[in-house]
């Protein structure tokens, strides 16, 4: 499992709110933006980069709204405190990413199928998303929050939850022996999803 060099979570990152004159850009990159692959203090909204191409590119204190990422190409791309509001993030192999300075912010996003392979998540808010059969296996989720996500399926396994609000969260399904759940906190609904490996009928 990756680990973070201290056990002591880093404090969360403030959602991007600022942003340049110019940098609030719909749909598409201007004449004078293209060719450009590292963006600093920028709003997308509206845009398809289903498919595209974006490894090697760097994304800072960003925010993408309404955008389609379903399938882009991410290996080695660079999310520094980077928000996803109202995004289609199907499928996406954020384990592939750079992990200097990596952090995200979801909110109202579609993440299912998603994998989060040893990444490393403290404090990341998931808000309101579907997260059906995304992969958590060996991340670090410490103090994370899954506000009235659906987890239908959703891998965790070798995970690190401590302190983790799965509250609102529904279909949470884990194991506690394979997972690291100090001070997880979890909703009565939920109760049947962390016993089922004990093939208990709770009624």
């Amino acid at each position: 499992m990756r680990q973070p060099a201290s056990r002591k979570p880093p404090k969360p990152l403030r959602k991007p709110a600022y942003f340049p004159e110019g940098h609030v850009l719909t749909r598409t990159l201007p004449a004078d933006l293209a060719g450009q692959r590292e963006f600093e203090e920028y709003h997308f909204v509206g845009f398809d980069f289903s498919q595209a191409n974006l490894s090697g590119w760097r994304f800072s204190d960003c925010l993408f709204e309404n955008c389609n990422l379903a399938g882009a190409t991410i290996a080695n791309t660079a999310f520094q405190n980077v928000a996803f509001a109202g995004c289609k993030l199907i499928g996406l192999p954020f384990q592939a990413c750079r992990d200097m300075l990596f952090g995200v912010h979801f909110d109202h996003c579609q993440l299912d199928y998603a994998s989060f392979l040893g990444r490393a998540l403290s404090n990341t808010r998931f808000i309101n998303c579907s997260l059906q059969e995304a992969d958590f296996t060996q991340a670090d989720l410490t103090n994370a929050a899954f506000q009235d996500c659906k987890l239908l399926r959703a891998v965790f396994k070798q995970t690190r939850l401590v302190g983790a609000d799965f509250s609102t969260a529904q279909d949470v399904e884990l194991d506690p022996a394979q997972n690291e759940v100090k001070q997880a906190r979890f909703s009565l609904h939920s109760l049947p999803g962390l016993l089922t490996q004990f093939e208990l009928v709770i009624s």
